[in-house]
């Protein structure tokens, strides 16, 4: 096509409605002409909404195209449930490979857009057969750098997760922001219940002390003798009111306490 024709088309396209740009998508489009059955080609399978042809330049023998009956250039376009059937077709055309061609495995291959080598405006299924050792797709490794790998993610993250309907990382971290909350205020009732107990036991609490462990054990020695020194005064205090209370005895004819001992021997 020349760049006059080129020019004409678009200005043709421009005064077109959608259901006319359709229609003529469809009548230059080689695979709708297959389709419809105006170019032969070798078909492997049919229904009602779909057709797998083999591919008449393939990359391995037995490579096959499999395509929707309705014209759809990219896959964006077509609808969720002719992706399904088309799906399920793939999925059955490529055991039938394995056990019929006896190969080690199968490529499943969408060229959607030009950048991507689709060379005819039909959405198109590649099944390609592969055997060990082909080199068919023989790609250099890329490393993309983390930093670059972070941008990418930012940018498609938050639309990924609104096309999905997947819930916020925060929302979904809410449970265990719970669980370390409720941590945090055991923690603080623990602090509060031993300060308490500080407050009521202060003697405790100045025994636990390692500084004043010397000086406790001096106060208590201290105390120690001075109950010894007043049990001591006590004691005297006793035997001399014993003795007094003996002689008062006597004074007034009655037994003293000796007296009364020596009835029992």
């Amino acid at each position: 096509m020349t760049a006059e024709q080129r020019k004409q088309l678009e200005e043709k396209l421009k005064n077109m409605s959608p259901e006319e740009i359709a229609e003529l998508q469809r009548q230059q489009c080689i695979f709708c002409q297959i389709i419809k059955g105006k170019i032969p080609a070798k078909k492997i399978f049919e229904d009602e909404h779909s057709l797998a042809i083999l591919d008449i330049n393939p990359a391995t023998k037995g490579h096959l195209l499999i395509m929707p009956k309705e014209h759809y250039a990219i896959m964006p376009q077509v609808p969720e449930q002719e992706i399904t059937h088309l799906s399920l077709v793939t999925r059955t055309l490529s055991q039938l490979l394995l056990r019929v061609l006896r190969i080690g495995g199968t490529n499943v291959f969408i060229a959607n857009g030009a950048a991507a080598g689709q060379k005819a405006q039909h959405f198109i299924i590649h099944l390609i057969p592969r055997k060990e050792g082909d080199n068919l797709f023989d790609l250099q490794e890329k490393l993309i750098a983390e930093e670059m790998q972070k941008k990418i993610k930012s940018v498609l993250q938050g639309r990924v997760d609104s096309l999905f309907g997947v819930e916020k990382q925060t929302t979904l971290a809410e449970p265990q922001k719970e669980v370390v909350e409720k941590d945090l205020e055991m923690e603080e009732e623990d602090e509060v219940v031993e300060k308490n107990k500080k407050k009521d036991n202060p003697q405790d609490n100045k025994k636990k002390d390692p500084a004043d462990a010397g000086n406790l054990d001096k106060k208590d020695a201290t105390e120690d003798a001075e109950e010894t020194k007043d049990e001591s005064e006590d004691s005297k205090k006793s035997e001399k009111q014993e003795k007094q209370d003996n002689e008062d005895n006597e004074d007034e004819g009655g037994a003293s306490l000796d007296d009364i001992a020596n009835l029992f021997k």
